[in-house]
């Protein structure tokens, strides 16, 4: 981000402008909603703003910006329409202390001012840092048709009758009440009886969820997918945006964990082949232990937590703690690596069926059924299969399999740094030590990447022979 994102408290606050004609109006409408004290600098100002300046909405000084105008002003407009002239009042406001905007001119300012969703005191703001105005409007017009006009009044009634809410312990219980006033009570007492309905709501509500047994912890196993963050399940990101602890595997993104909720707390429990992991029966035990304080845990596990993610042990050591829990599948590695590819994982007249297979269990090297994979037309989807290439390759061709048959690596299938090796079982080592995978990587056995496909490719099939 080149901007970053702030709302600033200007409540009683000066605000100062340069300019009078179109240009200044269409900022000082902006203004105008705020509780600031505005001040605009215009030897020849547009009725519209003599008329707020008699009305006393705002000060209108009827000449040109002097030195010393924008002392002590939280904020400076440049809107003169008139490049020199907004380059001088500029350089006067900044010697004057103000953070500094040119209207039109996103280079040369301080600050930039985004479009704006104004349900008070819920305000959305909408920047793409000018790259793409009418994009942020369009938002904005989303945005507005979404959000109920009763929103402001829910939310001001609701910031009065917090300090009554602390009676609720901070966390799960304390967000399960704002979300049952935001979305059921507060809506259903506005429909009823207008905002004289809501403080009755309140009192109501809240001696409910007084009343109501704390919630058991709880744990979601969800499947992060293979790392793009658009490939994630709507269900995965409700778990993310309501989990209290997120627990997750190293080969988790960081695009995904930002999703998370901004008070969930992170842990890294990753595992990496023949590297530093945390213990299984750790994982077990951190689960446990967040579970049991009441905590809505998630488990976050790249891909998909029922293929090769240990999920059983996982859910074992919940049950024997009595925890509540539930799965969320994700896209597998071996989806997004084949769908890379323009390939499927079945075709008719060539297999009717497919193998997810490990290259490494937890005795070492995984042992397979060599003789049956090894028959011509057999596709088989490897997992942590890097370490274990030469293995595989070696045990592979002893059963009879063709050196010529394809082989596609994949690593960080469906992220924008994913790399394609399209190579043969003969040729799988060297060309996977040659190549220096650095990234997560699925090898697809029997499958070569389509032609159209062919651009993606980091090593040729003659590179990879040499």
């Amino acid at each position: 981000m080149k901007h970053f994102p702030i709302f600033l408290a200007v409540a009683g606050r000066p605000i100062a402008l340069s300019g009078g004609g179109e240009a200044a109006l269409a900022k000082l409408r902006l203004l105008l909603k705020t509780e600031a004290q505005i001040t605009v600098f215009s030897d020849d100002p547009a009725p519209e703003i003599r008329d707020w300046a008699a009305a006393g909405r705002l000060a209108l000084t009827p000449r040109a910006m002097q030195a010393g105008d924008a002392a002590g002003a939280a904020l400076f407009y440049a809107a003169n329409e008139d490049d020199a002239e907004d380059a001088r009042v500029s350089a006067l406001a900044r010697r004057d202390g103000a953070l500094v905007n040119l209207v039109d001119n996103l280079q040369d300012s301080d600050f930039i001012t985004p479009a704006i969703v104004d349900r008070d005191p819920v305000v959305v703001a909408i920047g793409t840092e000018g790259a793409a105005p009418v994009l942020a409007r369009a938002i904005k017009k989303d945005l507005e048709d979404r959000l109920p006009s009763v929103l402001g009044t829910l939310a001001r009634i609701g910031k009065v009758f917090r300090a009554r809410v602390d009676a609720l312990p901070f966390g799960a219980r304390r967000r399960a009440f704002w979300s049952d006033y935001y979305f059921n009570a507060g809506p259903r007492a506005m429909a009823e009886g207008g905002a004289p309905a809501l403080r009755p709501a309140l009192d109501g509500l809240l001696e409910d969820h007084l009343n109501t047994a704390p919630r058991a912890g709880r744990v979601e196993f969800v499947g992060a997918g293979p790392g793009d963050p658009e490939l994630l399940t709507l269900k995965a990101r409700r778990a993310l945006h309501e989990a209290d602890v997120v627990i997750h595997d190293r080969l988790v993104t960081p695009e995904i964990l930002e999703l998370a909720r901004r008070e969930a707390v992170l842990l890294d429990a990753g595992k990496e082949g023949f590297g530093k992991a945390m213990a299984q029966e750790d994982i077990n035990a951190l689960i446990v232990a967040h579970g049991r304080e009441g905590a809505h845990v998630v488990r976050l596990k790249s891909g998909d937590p029922t293929v090769f993610g240990r999920l059983d042990e996982e859910i074992e050591a919940c049950d024997a703690a009595g925890l509540d829990w539930s799965v969320v599948p994700g896209i597998t590695a071996a989806s997004a690596a084949v769908a890379g590819i323009g390939q499927s994982l079945t075709k008719r007249g060539r297999n009717g069926a497919v193998r997810f297979i490990t290259g490494h269990d937890m005795q070492g090297f995984a042992d397979h059924d060599w003789a049956a994979l090894a028959r011509p037309g057999e596709v088989a989807a490897i997992y942590m299969g890097k370490r274990a290439a030469r293995f595989i390759q070696g045990r592979l061709l002893m059963h009879g399999a063709s050196p010529a048959t394809p082989v596609t690596v994949v690593e960080n299938a469906s992220r924008p740094d994913a790399r394609v090796l399209d190579t043969t079982l003969g040729q799988l080592e060297p060309t996977l030590t040659n190549a220096g995978l650095s990234g997560p990587a699925l090898t697809l056995f029997g499958l070569a990447p389509r032609a159209a496909r062919a651009s993606l490719q980091t090593l040729p099939k003659q590179e990879a022979a040499l």
